[in-house]
């Protein structure tokens, strides 16, 4: 058999694991992960490697109606993917019942008839009989090459999926050399994870409209220096990022600079603003420099 690669698309509702399944994948941190739905935007590529093969994995945003210019464009990036990608990961959390929302992915894996693999995930929260059950139902959804039950959280599972994805992929070159997890560039991952440090500390009505644009990237004689803005809409958002006396956002900026100093393995000096732009999940030139 020759060497083996291919686009596999990570597909499911908003919120069921994907982007913790694409890290532990990839075994790097490159997906932003939060208990928010939507905390994934935008395409973000994590590649998995293999013995003569290589996954290209797309982290791609949850399917959902759109309702705005943001959501419009996400959902547009979910579209595109699947119409490219050799193989799907369709991923299902097994803490919910199995719902419209997989049935209609499922469909849509079906017509295009994408190789799949169901990933049944959070199989930690779980009792085995209640496992059991979700398989059995998960199974009857789509026509499948395997069914991973699986936890992105504790790992249990994921080197079997991790060597399952081959399966998937037809014979073709390597797209990226073996020490590369991501395409993304150092805006892009630093913006990723300083919007996750953000998520997991507001409140529920601000995620949606939380975005992070980093100005600047220099590399200093005492490390990485990065400009960074905590983009909200309304004065209220801003005054909870900000926190009182500024708290809120030095926490933010704490975690992200400490995971962004452990992926990079150097200091990195993070500076942030907290600034309000109306309705910009409407602005398209915004959404064009996010990357959306």
């Amino acid at each position: 058999m020759g060497y083996r690669s291919g686009l596999v698309a990570l597909a499911g509702r908003p919120n069921v694991g994907k982007s913790t399944l694409a890290n532990a994948l990839s075994g790097k941190h490159v997906a932003a992960v939060s208990p928010r739905a939507q905390t994934t935007r935008r395409r973000v590529t994590a590649v998995v490697h293999g013995e003569q093969w290589q996954a290209v994995l797309l982290d791609l945003p949850g399917f959902q109606r759109p309702g705005d210019g943001l959501t419009a464009r996400m959902q547009s990036t979910v579209n595109v993917a699947l119409e490219d990608v050799d193989g799907a990961l369709l991923v299902l959390n097994c803490q919910e019942a199995i719902g419209g929302g997989d049935r209609f992915i499922a469909e849509r894996l079906s017509a295009a008839r994408t190789p799949t693999i169901v990933v049944v995930n959070k199989v930690d929260t779980r009792k085995s009989d209640q496992i059991a059950r979700f398989i059995e139902e998960a199974a009857g959804l789509i026509d499948f090459v395997d069914l991973h039950p699986v936890s992105a959280t504790t790992g249990d599972g994921v080197a079997e999926l991790r060597e399952g994805l081959v399966a998937l992929l037809p014979e073709g070159p390597a797209y990226f050399p073996d020490e590369m997890t991501t395409d993304q560039t150092e805006e892009e991952l630093a913006a990723e994870l300083i919007r996750e440090a953000a998520l997991v500390r507001v409140r529920d009505e601000i995620p949606h409209a939380l975005a992070v644009e980093v100005e600047a990237v220099e590399e200093t004689p005492s490390g990485l220096r990065l400009v960074a803005d905590i983009i909200v809409e309304t004065e209220s958002q801003k005054r909870i990022v900000v926190g009182r006396g500024g708290q809120m956002v030095r926490d933010i900026g704490a975690s992200a600079r400490a995971e962004l100093g452990r992926l990079w393995g150097e200091t990195v000096h993070l500076s942030l603003l907290v600034k309000v732009r109306k309705r910009w999940r409407d602005d398209e030139s915004l959404l064009d420099r996010l990357g959306v």
